[in-house]
């Protein structure tokens, strides 16, 4: 312990913060996993794309903030430039592997094979998330998937376009 005077106010506010969100935790979870679970049924309804982890498998066992899909034909990368372009903010993976351009381990060890694993996103939801951001990423997903897989389309014919519309 260090000698000095408590920050007695900041406990305080602490302690009042904490209160509200306790008295809050269970309404904001069900607001928060029902934007989620909107999120989850836009995105399950383009071709190719596969909801991961528990909200795929036990929804109670899903955090209400949480949403990683899968994306076939498509490059996590291209699809989170092309979304943070058209103002969608998500994530390829986690903060720990930030700028790694490898498939996670994590993916990999769920049994998930390369090209799926590399194919992924993380949507995160929390308080300031409302209907109208799931609604954004409804107007812009297919535009995005489409120009993320002829992206692939490009690169695997090594930058040729024939065939390609």
């Amino acid at each position: 312990l260090r000698s000095g005077t408590q920050d007695v106010a900041a406990a305080a506010g602490m302690a009042a913060a904490l209160r509200v969100a306790v008295d809050r935790r269970d309404s904001e979870a069900a607001r928060v996993g029902a934007l989620r679970d909107r999120l989850a049924a836009l995105l399950s309804g383009i071709d190719g794309v596969r909801i991961n982890g528990a909200l795929g498998r036990d929804r109670a066992l899903a955090l209400p903030g949480v949403l990683h899909v899968s994306i076939a034909g498509c490059e996590g990368d291209s699809l989170l430039m092309l979304l943070d372009a058209k103002g969608v903010e998500c994530s390829t993976g986690s903060a720990c592997t930030a700028g790694v351009a490898a498939a996670s381990h994590v993916l990999l060890a769920m049994g998930l094979d390369t090209a799926t694993a590399r194919g992924s996103l993380r949507f995160s939801l929390g308080a300031d998330n409302t209907d109208d951001d799931v609604d954004v990423v409804a107007d812009v997903i297919g535009e995005v998937v489409a120009r993320a897989r002829a992206a692939g389309l490009l690169s695997a014919a090594g930058g040729r376009t024939e065939g390609i519309s």
